[in-house]
């Protein structure tokens, strides 16, 4: 495997970005759409290249975040964070366990830790084990979106959201996420 490439989405061929897209929908059993897709772009990506196959990717957007501490109720959140979200990450089957997802999400990590109070991802049931290893912390309190009518709960998401938090964070409080086309975690 050759070095993990990080690029934003302007700097990355087309070819890099196609051979990305192919890489998720294989990944992700049919299941990636293209909001999904659109939700991977115009932030940071991390290619892991072997030769000129492409065996793993993800990318890290910014979103608006909030947070209130427990007791004090949504929507009166008491922080706006900007948010390092993780989103697309994905390796080519046969190359599973054998260390390119943690080099794709050392990358990622290193982006959130340079330019972001807060990182954010919801987790896969299969990636749970994945991220609590590499130090992301499972949110622990309720979840929401900031929808078009309101603030809306979004219960179905609080056991799969996971923070890497760079500025202290009460993990039990409440998280409001920015809306978005498609899954809005």
């Amino acid at each position: 495997m050759s070095p993990v490439s990080v690029l934003h989405t302007w700097q990355a061929p087309e070819s890099a970005l196609a051979a990305a897209r192919e890489l998720l929908d294989e990944a992700f059993d049919g299941d990636f759409g293209d909001d999904d897709w659109e939700h991977s772009l115009g932030g940071v990506h991390a290619f892991a290249w072997d030769g000129d196959e492409l065996i793993g990717h993800g990318a890290v957007v910014q979103r608006r975040l909030l947070h209130a501490r427990r007791g004090t109720g949504v929507p009166h959140a008491t922080r706006a964070l900007r948010a390092g979200y993780v989103e697309g990450v994905a390796v080519r089957a046969d190359r599973r366990r054998l260390g390119v997802g943690g080099a794709v999400m050392a990358a990622l990590e290193a982006v959130v830790r340079g330019a972001y109070p807060l990182g954010a991802l919801s987790a896969s049931e299969d990636a749970l084990e994945f991220y609590a290893a590499r130090g992301w912390r499972r949110w622990r309190g309720r979840t929401f979106a900031m929808t078009p009518t309101g603030v809306e709960r979004t219960e179905e998401e609080d056991d799969g959201i996971f923070v890497l938090p760079v500025v202290p964070l009460d993990l039990a409080g409440d998280l409001v996420c920015d809306w978005r086309d498609g899954d809005v975690w």
